[in-house]
């Protein structure tokens, strides 16, 4: 599995993302004719930085204008100040300070007192009209949607009234779709990111003085883990965390992986000392990671509770979503005999199963950790006994082929119950009329070779 992992030391923004995109072995030259290809007038310029001591890249978004990298954020109709001042891809801005401080202007600036402004159907027509990859369209459209429902829900107004002005809809476009692009060039198959440092203090926009990180940041992030650090200023815009979401990002440690290559993109600001930059590290996973999935381990231990409540508890947690539920004898302190409930779960499971455990149980405490699971692909296959169908639970190795399979245990009861059969019986029919359906299908195969 290829995987990306963005180090988000300092934030995140579109172009910061651009240059690592750029640095870690994506074709500017790709990245800039997709800029051409969507027909807004835009076009990216290149160059090499230093950020607190630390070489990066930079890309710049050259507006009609002559705007560099000016703004990312929308607003709904009634506000029509200076576009300039509404600048909420203005990465890394000092404190009450977001006037496109982030891109370090490559042209001088123009006013524009009442820029034109584009609505969110507008620029999803702009997408859908380029000359794109199907993905990178459908990720770049994600994005935008992502960025109207945050607006539109900050400002309490229906999601075809957010717009965003001109000079600052054009560098999101590119921003975004770019992003996209390059995405797809890297042909990752899972990015993972570190916790985000949103940084802190305030930012000037359309509305006014907001804190960082701004409202539109905020609801984009959802839950994903934050900090602040070091001199206050903007570090994730909401383009930047548009991004984040386009992309699928799940936060976690670095992985165990075979690092590729690397890339550094440069924010606008230089913060000596603390490389204003974010990281991008490309790798393939381990071979035993990539079929890995999170599993849930709650556990406690419990002396005083009556064995035929701990076994309804079981069956509860098990209605309740539970994988699997155990319970082992243990020796406690003092010479006490004890119980150990353990209970194996869906992380997002947590929670509800406690309350279960907490509210059923004599236990006045337990505690829970996240591992890792791995387990063969599985299906179904039905076969014909004597007294009726049953399930065969099948699992397969990588390759396809069959590593084990059993009866389901219901459905041979089922029929043990109905027909007043051995129930052992039943179970021996279903592998035995299991084995001679593989046989058959194998000399099928065989004899069409």
């Amino acid at each position: 599995m290829r995987i990306g992992y963005l180090e988000c030391f300092s934030g995140i923004s579109g172009d910061m993302l651009l240059g690592a995109l750029v640095d870690a072995g994506v074709p500017f030259e790709s990245l800039a004719s997709t800029a051409v290809a969507l027909n807004v007038g835009a076009r990216l310029e290149l160059r090499k930085v230093m950020r607190g001591g630390l070489t990066g890249t930079k890309v710049d978004v050259i507006t009609p204008e002559g705007l560099a990298e000016t703004s990312g954020h929308s607003h709904h109709e009634h506000a029509h100040e200076n576009a300039r001042e509404h600048s909420h891809d203005g990465h890394n801005h000092g404190p009450d300070s977001h006037a496109h401080s982030h891109a370090e202007p490559v042209q001088k600036r123009v006013e524009h007192s009442h820029a034109p402004h584009r609505h969110l159907s507008s620029i999803l027509k702009i997408i859908q009209a380029a000359p794109l990859s199907g993905a990178v369209k459908a990720r770049a459209v994600r994005a935008f949607q992502l960025l109207g429902e945050a607006e539109a829900g900050i400002h309490s107004i229906p999601i075809e009234k957010v717009h965003f002005h001109e000079v600052g809809a054009v560098d999101t476009i590119v921003d975004i779709v770019c992003a996209a692009a390059g995405a797809e060039l890297l042909g990752v198959d899972k990015w993972l990111a570190s916790p985000l440092n949103v940084g802190s203090g305030t930012v000037k926009c359309q509305h006014g003085t907001l804190p960082v990180p701004a409202p539109a940041t905020l609801a984009l992030l959802a839950d994903a883990p934050v900090y602040a650090a070091g001199p206050p200023m903007e570090r994730v815009t909401p383009t930047g965390a548009a991004i984040l979401r386009m992309l699928d990002v799940h936060y976690d440690k670095l992985p165990a992986m075979r690092i590729t290559g690397t890339g550094y993109g440069a924010g606008g600001k230089d913060t000596p000392g603390e490389p204003n930059l974010l990281r991008l590290l490309i790798g393939e996973a381990e071979a035993d990671s990539s079929d890995a999935e999170p599993i849930a381990v709650i556990e406690s231990v419990i002396d005083d509770s009556n064995p035929q409540v701990l076994a309804y508890v079981s069956e509860l947690l098990l209605e309740r979503g539970a994988w699997d539920v155990y319970r082992v004898a243990v020796q406690m302190k003092k010479g006490r005999t004890g119980v150990q409930l353990t209970v194996l779960c869906r992380p997002d499971l947590v929670a509800a199963l406690e309350e279960v455990i907490f509210r059923e149980t004599t236990t006045i405490g337990l505690h829970w950790r996240l591992e890792k699971k791995h387990s063969l692909k599985r299906d179904w296959i039905e076969v014909t006994t004597p007294w009726g169908n049953v399930r065969i639970k099948v699992a397969r190795w990588p390759s396809g082929q069959i590593a084990n399979a059993s009866p389901e245990y219901e459905d041979c009861r089922k029929l043990a119950t109905e027909r007043k059969v051995p129930l052992k019986q039943v179970m021996q029919e279903a592998m035995k009329s299991f084995a001679a359906d593989r046989d058959r299908e194998a000399a099928a195969f065989k004899e069409n070779q």
